[in-house]
């Protein structure tokens, strides 16, 4: 894949924690981040439940979407953790245990501890390749472009460096910020005039409440500098024309 193509990616979020709001998603954000650091921009984010059907069905239309597709979650040792077999289903592949992964969690847990439970987590599908661990030892995979994580925040963050060498971005892509002390209907106008001269970046406009006010964060995103350049000079224009303030955040 050549640094000019475009190359993008699918987050798919599985556990029914997170759709009854008991636990707070925050692996999209770190996912996204990471992505969009080495060239890869994310198309979409889907939130589903631990059902095996449903898994099935998401992944083949996100995998056959994306360049890449990134999970988290379900790939734990309790009885709803059913993301690696359902991903073998979703690739007609055979779901069997992973004897290098057995290894790695045999020789991480102490003796007898490593027990029926714990050794579900090494069940995985056939010839996929380990995503390794270096928080709690028990390893991720991937099968074809997509790539399996558990859903733990912090054991996420840790293993998505070990990607690095298997995941062919883009050119990085870049940002810039500018918060202005205004709303999104005085700019909103102008904003749509910039967009329309700047096709290659992508412009979004986000309202926030910081210290007791109302404002706007305009956000420009590019793959080239000089680009994000041009767009910050013209909106500066229109800023300066409309007496608006420009606040640091």
């Amino acid at each position: 894949m050549s640094k000019n193509t475009k190359v993008n990616a699918a987050i798919l979020i599985i556990g029914n924690e997170i759709l009854s709001g008991r636990t707070q998603d925050t692996n999209t954000s770190t996912i996204a981040i990471w992505l969009n650091s080495i060239g890869v921009k994310v198309n979409e984010v889907r939130v589903i439940p631990d059902d095996e059907k449903k898994i099935i069905v998401t992944l083949n239309l996100l995998r056959k979407e994306n360049n890449y597709v990134f999970t988290t979650g379900g790939i734990g040792p309790t009885h709803d953790d059913i993301t690696a077999q359902s991903v073998s289903k979703a690739f007609g592949i055979k779901y069997e245990l992973h004897e290098e992964a057995f290894k790695i969690l045999e020789a991480y847990y102490q003796p007898g501890e490593f027990n029926e439970g714990r050794q579900r987590m090494v069940w995985m599908p056939e010839n996929a390749e380990l995503i390794l661990n270096p928080t709690s030892g028990a390893p991720g995979f991937s099968v074809e472009n997509v790539f399996c994580l558990p859903g733990v925040p912090s054991i996420m963050k840790s293993m998505l460096g070990g990607l690095k060498n298997k995941i062919v971005g883009g050119e990085p892509i870049l940002s810039h910020t500018i918060s202005l002390r205004t709303v999104e209907s005085e700019i909103a106008n102008s904003l749509t005039k910039v967009q329309n001269q700047n096709k290659d970046v992508e412009i979004g406009s986000y309202p926030f409440f910081h210290a007791g006010k109302l404002g706007v964060s305009i956000v420009l995103r590019s793959e080239k500098q000089s680009e994000i350049d041009n767009c910050n000079s013209q909106i500066l224009e229109f800023i300066k024309e409309k007496k608006i303030e420009i606040v640091d955040r």
